[in-house]
């Protein structure tokens, strides 16, 4: 491991930028209304300079040469307890910091155009697709950025501890924007109480490391990990786990998720596609030396992510809110990516080469819903659209490309990654092999359903808005947005077709070997590779039929069918998902706060006020002996010297 020299000398940069950019915005409040944005905008494109310029001088070393360190000071020393605060640049962290600064750029850019000041407004109020105080916006932001950079960068646990709570705080702040609304103040609530019971395992795991062997950096962590003992291992595997699900909104921690919609649009796309929801996928891979030590470990990874991609696709054929159908999506396809790492070394490339082009086309399909939504009057009801593509034909374009790319068209990018991962999937032995590249490809066909369906409804068939009103009585407009959210959206679009391709081509899988090992493929599968492709579009291909057969060749009713079946019912109310955590965590938790302060109350301050009472009261009723009179005094003196002579009397006589 090598020392950071040339342009990684300044790899402090990369988080310091949009942090101080933050802390202006912060500070100098109204001041910064009329900049403030494009500083937020600058300083996160200056990130994303720093990080190419990182990144191309890495290119160009050998592979041994790819993983530096950057000291930049002591960060902790009590006792033997020791923590640095540096930098890791390997090709991991590298590809992390150019999706984080490259695809947060673009959706800043987009910021700009989607929280716009009201003409003639300039008040703090934030409203939707307009807003006067976007500087504080843009400065939350920018922590966003930060803080999610500081995470990947860390050269330890606890620094990654810190990012995760930053971008924890961060990500409370954005989703309860609009402070005006109270949906928006108890999904930020949500989402930041879940994510602390992920916050928990992964902070159980720091301690079991330091335990275990006394130090919570990564290199000396990852070289001594075979000295801990193997019950030891899969709970720490556990832990770790018991994190990357509450921060990447897997089961059982899933239902924050959708939740989080409510934040404005460009925060949708920076959590769910760029940022945020990457952070579990990103602490997976990174402990790969860990997971690879226990099978056990790896096996509950892949459970999970395959429960959490069914969950997701099939929650997201039942709604008909575009922003969260997309949020489901986003949920099943963060499981994908937990299949893959929880596949060990045959799966850990793949799951970040998923979670890439992930990042450009779900990024565009919410930038495209924020389109959508700033011409329907911020309407996110998919049965009151129809008919927007000649209205928005950029928006249109650019969407289709997002979807086409998600549902695995041959070609583009989620076609190189996703159908990469069910291949990988059927490529393991027995059972294994037919439970995750089963569900992997069935949540494919429900992924090709929903998404058609959603582009449907929005897009194509009657104009179902021209003779209604939107929430707040105004008539719909529908029009093509400003060019600094479409451009944008075009930049992400091109990424939904080519970035595959691209990846693929430039080999992605032996750019990561020095941080995640060398891939390995499996020959002795469930099915030929040659066969999962053409399954898989298949598959896919249905979806697609059986959406055009329910939604294209029928007309769409404005107001929603009742009563429907269960199975529909269900996935509306999220298969029940909050009614389980209600039941099975909150309620109990509930149940032991109460219990607790009552053992407080009448336990633990019960004994120390019974305690302090029987001590006064004693003292209260020996006062009363004191009277004052020689003769009460005479007579004590009497009785007690009686008493002396009596007990000496009897130790002389027994």
């Amino acid at each position: 491991m090598g020392g950071a020299s040339g342009a990684a000398s300044l790899a402090w940069l990369l988080f310091v930028l949009p942090a101080l950019g933050a802390l202006v915005l912060f500070v100098a409040g109204r001041r910064a209304n009329a900049w403030g944005h494009w500083l937020g905008v600058a300083t996160v494109l200056a990130s994303f300079a720093v990080g190419l310029a990182i990144f191309f001088e890495t290119l160009g070393l050998d592979p041994g040469q790819r993983t530096r360190e950057l000291h930049l000071f002591d960060w902790m020393s009590v006792g033997s307890f020791t923590v640095d605060f540096g930098v890791r640049l390997d090709p991991l962290s590298l590809t992390f910091v150019l999706l984080i600064t490259g695809v947060g750029s673009l959706i800043h850019i987009y910021s700009v155009g989607y929280m716009a000041p009201h003409d003639g407004g300039d008040d703090d109020h934030a409203e939707p697709g307009g807003d006067s105080s976007r500087r504080r916006f843009f400065a939350q932001l920018n922590l966003f950025v930060a803080a999610m950079l500081v995470l990947v960068l860390g050269n330890n646990f606890v620094m990654l501890y810190l990012g995760w709570e930053g971008v924890g705080l961060a990500s409370y702040l954005l989703i309860g924007f609009y402070q005006d609304r109270p949906s928006a103040a108890t999904a930020a609530k949500k989402a930041f109480l879940m994510n602390r019971v992920g916050d928990v395992g992964l902070a159980i795991a720091i301690f079991l490391l330091w335990l275990e062997l006394g130090t919570v950096q990564y290199s000396e962590v990852f070289e001594r990990i075979g000295e801990v003992g193997a019950p030891t291992l899969v709970a720490i595997t556990v832990m770790l786990l018991l994190g990357a699900c509450g921060k990447s909104g897997q089961f059982p921690l899933q239902a924050w998720l959708p939740d989080a919609m409510e934040g404005p649009t460009p925060v949708s796309a920076l959590i769910h596609a760029a940022t945020m929801v990457t952070a579990g996928v990103y602490l997976i891979a990174r402990c790969g030396p860990i997971y690879n030590l226990t099978e056990t470990g790896r096996l509950v990874v892949t459970l999970v992510g395959v429960v959490t991609l069914l969950i997701g696709a099939i929650i997201g054929c039942a709604y008909d809110d575009i922003k969260k159908v997309l949020a489901y999506s986003t949920v099943s396809q963060i499981g994908y990516m937990f299949l893959a790492v929880g596949l060990g070394p045959a799966g850990y490339a793949l799951g970040i080469f998923h979670l890439l082009t992930h990042g450009f086309f779900k990024a565009g399909l919410f930038l495209g819903a924020g389109s959508v939504m700033h011409a329907m009057n911020d309407d996110v009801d998919m049965r009151r659209y129809g008919g927007l593509a000649r209205h928005m034909p950029i928006t249109f374009v650019t969407f289709g490309l997002g979807y086409l790319a998600l549902i695995g068209f041959p070609l583009l990018s989620g076609y190189f990654s996703k159908d990469a991962i069910i291949e990988a999937a059927f490529g393991q032995e027995g059972w294994q092999g037919w439970v995750y590249g089963g569900a992997a490809t069935l949540a494919a066909g429900l992924t090709a359903f929903y998404m058609t369906r959603l582009v449907l409804m929005t897009f194509f068939g009657e104009k179902r808005w021209e003779n209604l009103k939107s929430d707040d009585g105004h008539d719909y407009h529908p029009h093509e947005s400003p060019v600094t959210m479409t451009a944008p959206m075009v930049v992400l679009a091109l990424g939904s077709v080519g970035a595959g391709a691209v990846l693929s081509g430039i080999g992605l899988t032996e750019w990561l070997a020095p941080s995640l090992g060398e891939l390995q493929e499996s020959d002795h599968g469930v099915l030929p590779h040659a066969v999962v492709p053409w399954l898989v579009v298949g598959i896919s291909a249905l979806g697609v039929l059986i959406a055009y057969l329910v939604v294209g060749r029928r007309p769409t009713p404005v107001e929603r069918p009742e009563p429907v079946s269960f199975p529909v019912r269900a996935a509306r109310r999220d298969l029940y998902a909050n009614a389980i955590n209600e039941t099975f965590i909150a309620r109990p938790g509930t149940w032991l706060s109460r219990a607790l302060v009552y053992v407080d109350n009448r336990g633990v301050d019960g004994v120390v006020n019974g305690t302090a009472a029987l001590l006064g009261g004693s003292s209260g009723r020996l006062r009363r002996l004191q009277t004052g009179f020689v003769r009460s005094y005479a007579l004590s003196i009497l009785g007690g010297s009686v008493l002396v002579i009596a007990a000496m009397l009897a130790v002389r006589f027994a």
